[in-house]
């Protein structure tokens, strides 16, 4: 956030136009990126991978690391970072599937995922909106705990869901017009994601934190509740997530959400987030999940190494660091 004069307005009124632009062409090739992934996986495996029970596989799994990024997109954009959430998904995972908390059912289960995430995050918010610690650091020492007390709470054991209610909702019964409940709900938050960037105050005032942080605070912003309220919604979308692996799963295990942080952090990136903050956009990040779903679908398919495709993933991340770099020159020129 800058502080301008009206003779300034057209300057930043072109150069918000701009930006917008380049937001357009981004997500149209990341669009292009994902019908050439998925000519590829219909050359490939055509009839394994065009399947309707595979994409509705490819889109439920990316259901799941699709919540979790549309909360890394706020923090990001604030210009935060949160190594946590994939430990704080596992964290919650289990928790919410102990004997004790499915006695309460449907309903147990999803308070508790919620609420262990919103709990997490109200953490690492207060830690580093208040305690003055970098978020690298902060959400570090979350991940090391929650991991840690996930394992406690499991002791390395698989928690197998026995509420029918919550089952049920992972069978082909519960599809909607052949749309899976879990994909419904990643559409949801991400319309909602959406509406609260781009539509709303907070949204302004996350962008403004995150882009200039002295200039936000003399603008009137609250710079320390915004950040504590990023950690919070991060960790809401992360126990909503929790909620979506255990009924995709049928179980809850310590081993949840592993690397989701990493794969959260590349699909906000590739989608045109930037990293320093102050820019960020849910449709991309949602394609750029999309992007990453596809290609490890792909790879199953067709038997190759996890290791060639974490080469893939990586060369992506790289090319889409350097393409935002070489954007954020061309704006500042």
């Amino acid at each position: 956030m800058t502080l301008t004069t009206p003779a300034d307005a057209p300057a930043q009124e072109g150069r918000r136009r701009g930006l917008g632009l380049r937001a357009d062409v981004r997500n149209l090739s990341l669009l292009g990126v994902l019908a050439v992934l998925v000519a590829v996986g219909g050359l490939t495996r055509p009839a394994e991978f065009l399947a309707t029970s595979n994409l509705q596989l490819v889109l439920t799994q990316a259901s799941v690391i699709g919540v979790v990024t549309v909360g890394m997109t706020f923090v990001i954009t604030g210009g935060g970072i949160d190594l946590s959430v994939g430990a704080i998904v596992a964290l919650a995972s289990v928790w919410a599937t102990t004997l004790a908390t499915q006695e309460f059912g449907f309903a147990g289960i999803l308070f508790t995922a919620v609420a262990v995430g919103l709990g997490c995050g109200l953490v690492n918010g207060v830690l580093v909106a208040y305690g003055g610690m970098v978020p690298f650091i902060a959400t570090l020492a979350m991940l090391a705990s929650a991991r840690g007390l996930a394992l406690q709470i499991t002791d390395g054991r698989t928690q197998i869901v026995t509420v029918p209610s919550v089952l049920d909702l992972g069978v082909p019964d519960a599809y909607v017009l052949g749309i899976p409940p879990l994909v419904l709900v990643f559409a949801a938050v991400t319309a909602a994601g959406w509406l609260l960037l781009n539509r709303t105050t907070f949204g302004r005032r996350t962008v403004a934190v995150g882009g200039n942080p002295e200039a936000a605070r003399l603008a009137g912003i609250d710079v320390r509740r915004q950040r504590l309220s990023l950690y919070l919604l991060s960790g809401l979308c992360c126990g909503i997530a929790a909620f979506l692996l255990v009924v995709l799963a049928g179980s809850g295990q310590n081993t949840n959400g592993n690397l989701y942080e990493l794969d959260a952090i590349a699909a906000a990136i590739i989608g045109g987030t930037l990293l320093s903050g102050g820019r960020g956009t849910i449709v991309g990040s949602v394609l750029g999940v999309l992007v990453f779903t596809t290609i490890t679908n792909i790879f199953a398919l067709n038997n190759l190494q996890s290791d060639v495709q974490q080469i893939a993933k990586g060369a992506i991340i790289v090319a889409a660091v350097l393409i935002q770099r070489r954007t954020v020159r061309d704006g500042d020129g």
